[in-house]
């Protein structure tokens, strides 16, 4: 791999795409979210954009219900509510195998996929949260870190952080935040691609920036509102790069997910190797993590109401069952299918990237 390329040496189709913006066309704030000193600078960036803002009445959100899901959903997926992280988001839970523990900073994504793996994981209409009180819910992260032990803490769960850092700049405010810690690590990723704003911060080796990417029956079909896969990678060869070849000089990871068993899948798979292969082809801190299409009841039933139309494989005959120590159930594919799914991408993987890490398969 050639060390010596720039982010000006990045390839046409990885370098001159805009970043995809998503705006709201609904922005709400809370009273106490007004009462916070970072909620005062969310509002004062989003006023800058000329954004339609509402101050509610109350510390509740209302006008997000339509006459069916579908335009619940439509509703939703265009309003951005500022409020307070309540105090449950303070008890942090582990997340094994991404990480230590999983914090939040929103929750409530702008894409549209149709495989959301937010589907029945949150209650309510699926706004896009974006908590004022982030200097506490940072501060409060220092419990949960062990001197002389690493611990990891994802910030993906419940947003695409990325997808609204433009509205909020709460992503940056994390990276410099775990750049001062010790022994504090941050995970995020995205299928957004606006990362200009991030290459020149204090990071110190402390933030893995990932992008989740997927071959293009998967990508093309089912992810919609999100940045062309091309236009991720490019984003990953940014932030990437060493600082002394105008890069961010940050760890940095891909997670193919999900992983769907298609026509010609090994063929579509190929192919997109072959473009992380074009865009990551110099050596740096890199990883992936592998996840396979799943699916519950639950997650299906929700996902069927927002998407009617979707031509997203959820049939359970298909499938095999898996149940977790709480009893609830999941479908994923069977034993023989996974394991050549997974011979696939390993062998690819050392192939392409010997000096790459997995992670973990599931």
């Amino acid at each position: 791999m050639n060390s010596g390329t720039t982010v000006t040496d990045i390839p046409d189709q990885l370098n001159t795409q805009k970043p995809r913006l998503w705006m709201p066309e609904r922005v709400v704030f809370t009273p106490a979210a007004l009462e916070e000193p970072w909620g005062q600078q969310l509002l004062t960036k989003m006023q800058a954009q000329g954004l339609p803002i509402e101050e509610l009445p109350r510390n509740r959100l209302t006008g997000l219900r339509g006459e069916s899901d579908r335009d619940t959903y439509d509703i939703a997926k265009r309003t951005l509510a500022v409020v307070t992280a309540p105090p449950s988001a303070f008890k942090l839970s582990p997340i094994p195998p991404s990480a230590d523990w999983q914090f939040h900073i929103a929750e409530g994504c702008p894409a549209h996929c149709q495989y959301c793996y937010l589907a029945g994981s949150l209650s309510g209409p699926p706004v896009i949260r974006v908590y004022a009180n982030l200097p506490q819910i940072l501060a409060n992260l220092a419990n949960y870190e062990r001197p002389g032990e690493e611990k990891s803490f994802e910030v993906s769960c419940y947003t695409d952080p990325l997808g609204i850092e433009h509205l909020t700049g709460s992503l940056a405010e994390c990276i410099r935040y775990f750049g001062t810690r010790e022994d504090g690590y941050l995970r995020w990723v995205s299928k957004f691609d606006a990362v200009d704003e991030l290459l020149d911060l204090p990071h110190n080796g402390h933030t893995r920036c990932r992008v989740s990417v997927n071959a293009a029956p998967v990508s093309g079909r089912f992810e919609g509102g999100t940045a062309k896969v091309s236009a991720r990678l490019g984003a990953l060869r940014k932030l990437a790069l060493p600082r002394s070849q105008g890069g961010g000089g940050y760890p940095v990871g891909i997670v193919i997910a999900p992983i769907m068993l298609m026509d010609d899948w090994e063929l579509h798979y190929t192919k997109l190797f072959d473009e992380i292969s074009a865009a990551i082809d110099f050596d740096c801190d890199l990883t992936f993590e592998l996840i396979s299409h799943r699916f519950t009841p639950g997650s299906k039933e929700v996902l069927l109401n927002w998407y009617p139309k979707t031509q997203l494989d959820m049939d359970e005959e298909k499938r095999s069952v898996k149940r977790n120590k709480f009893g609830g159930t999941k479908y994923v594919y069977d034993n023989d299918t996974m394991k050549t799914l997974r011979r696939f991408f390993e062998s690819e993987i050392k192939k392409r990237f010997p000096q790459g890490r997995i992670l973990y398969w599931t």
